[in-house]
């Protein structure tokens, strides 16, 4: 269409060092080198024109590959028996050498977004319930001046929630600062999936005032004179 100004460029001649090319078909952009490169457009030129000792030949069947394969080897074998046939596999086969690094990352960061996940827990539990822990005797005075259980626990827990809530947007834009490098490693990758990104700040969150909602009931279920004698 760029070339041409019109979508139906079928028939067209394409000027081409050596003569013209007349376009046959049409196809679509796609990936030519590895799997986290942009669609890229490509010319695509008759075996005659364009031999080459590396072709590839793609052949679709609804038959299972054990049953086929003998089949392809024969009639490659009928038409010339003097042709060399390296490998024969199936099409997720030879994908598979294609996607193992994208595969690996996605294993390791698996592994390090788990312990990540389990040392976040620790700290954010650890953190919540110090924090609580050491505004017993507030919590105690709040209690013994009879305010609404409610808004004792909302004292409790509106400071972590302040701090979580920072947390989750420094981390946020740490990882839309490396949803580059992120998604040159691992196929498919983003940090702009809004679910992937609710998801986890809302984890986040939750743990969060669950650790701090945990010394904060134990606060209202005591009595406000042993908790001011503790202090």
């Amino acid at each position: 269409m760029r070339l041409f100004g019109t979508t139906n460029v079928v028939g067209q001649h394409l000027p081409w060092p050596g003569g013209q090319q007349e376009i046959v078909g049409v196809v679509e952009d796609g990936k030519y080198g590895t799997l986290t490169e942009d669609p890229t457009p490509a010319i695509f030129w008759p075996i005659l024109q364009n031999p080459e000792s590396d072709t590839v030949l793609l052949i679709r069947s609804d038959r299972p590959a054990s049953e086929i394969i003998p089949l392809i080897r024969n009639a490659i074998a009928g038409v010339d028996s003097n042709l060399a046939l390296f490998t024969l596999q199936r099409w997720s086969d030879a994908l598979a050498m294609v996607t193992f690094p994208a595969r690996a990352a996605t294993i390791a960061l698996g592994i390090l977004g788990a312990l990540a996940t389990m040392l976040s827990i620790t700290g954010i539990f650890g953190l919540a319930a110090y924090t609580v822990t050491r505004r017993m005797r507030e919590l105690g005075i709040r209690v013994a001046l009879g305010p609404h259980r409610m808004q004792v626990l909302r004292a409790a827990l509106g400071r972590i929630a302040l701090l979580l809530g920072l947390g989750s947007i420094a981390g946020l834009l740490l990882g839309a600062a490396a949803s580059r490098l992120l998604a040159s490693i691992v196929y498919g990758a983003s940090a702009y999936d809004p679910p992937v990104i609710i998801a986890a700040v809302m984890t986040m969150m939750l743990i969060g005032l669950l650790s701090a909602a945990l010394p904060a009931r134990r606060a209202l279920a005591a009595h406000p004179a042993q908790l001011l004698r503790d202090e």
